[in-house]
């Protein structure tokens, strides 16, 4: 018997990309069609970074880093993170206005983030930023090192408990404007694969159904990668960025995504547009 073909596959260390590929984990849950998946747990930006460098066969990436991996990553049909009518929020100590909010110190958890890319949408082009990982971002707003921070992953459920207002939410903004849910993360794969591409992206999106059909084990495995949550809010935030757009982001998923890039390429937040090409 043949060995099986091993492929690197890129993720983030929450509960949303875990959930999705609880079956991976699962000795013989599906079908793998003769491929074994190593998992690499990295934030976002970091993530985006390594498929810059080809360091990844697959991996999850921020929509805004698509025109800069266009032509060495394709886009999956599945696995896509979106808000429908919620999303990234910017929280700070006290209330403020979004006209107040331009002129403060912001924290973001990276340059390439979708989150990123669609506050300077909101705000413009020029904001005054620190880059800091995702996990720090509440205890950067709270020691007073920034004035405001952009939160993402679970702590957009989880602000509230820590005194924090929320000063606006993206999704809310985006949804309000569009009436499409708003794009975040998507799922990547080296064009090097080919003819490969199909069978893996159907692989994918097995792992994805398995984990909705076996909700409770799956929500349970993920809460091994939640910070600060218990059961039901690990599968509150779970429900929101793994649901039908995540199985197939669709017509309606991918006319968001359009949309987004052709905004941000208007108004000169990123050089390039570049087509997306769905598998």
């Amino acid at each position: 018997m043949e060995d099986k073909k091993l492929l690197t596959l890129g993720h983030s260390p929450d509960p949303d990309d875990a959930f999705m590929f609880y079956a991976l984990n699962s000795e013989g849950a599906i079908d793998t069609k003769g491929y074994k998946f190593e998992q690499i747990l990295h934030d976002i930006q970091t993530l985006n970074e390594m498929a810059i460098d080809e360091k990844l066969d697959i991996t999850a990436i921020s929509l805004a880093a698509y025109p800069t991996i266009a032509d060495k990553y394709a886009v999956l049909s599945s696995g896509a993170s979106m808000g429908y009518k919620y999303g990234p929020v910017v929280v700070a100590k006290e209330e403020m206005s979004i006209s107040k909010l331009k002129n403060k110190l912001i924290a973001v958890p990276g340059t390439l983030t979708s989150a990123y890319l669609e506050l300077r949408l909101i705000l413009g082009k020029d904001l005054n930023i620190k880059v800091i990982p995702f996990d720090k971002i509440f205890e950067a707003v709270e020691s007073g090192e920034v004035d405001a921070g952009l939160i993402i992953h679970e702590g957009q459920l989880t602000y509230s408990k820590r005194n924090l207002k929320k000063i606006i939410d993206l999704g809310e903004w985006w949804f309000d404007r569009t009436q499409l849910p708003l794009p975040l993360g998507v799922n990547s794969i080296h064009r090097k694969f080919k003819e490969d591409m199909h069978s893996i992206s159907e692989i994918l999106k097995d792992s994805i159904l398995y984990s909705l059909k076996y909700r409770k084990e799956a929500v349970a495995y993920a809460l091994n990668f939640a910070r600060g949550m218990d059961m039901s809010l690990a599968d509150k935030f779970v429900g929101m960025y793994v649901n039908d757009l995540t199985v197939d982001m669709g017509e309606s998923g991918l006319k968001a995504c359009k949309l987004l890039l052709n905004e941000a390429y208007d108004k000169g937040l990123i050089d390039s547009n570049p087509e997306i090409d769905l598998v």
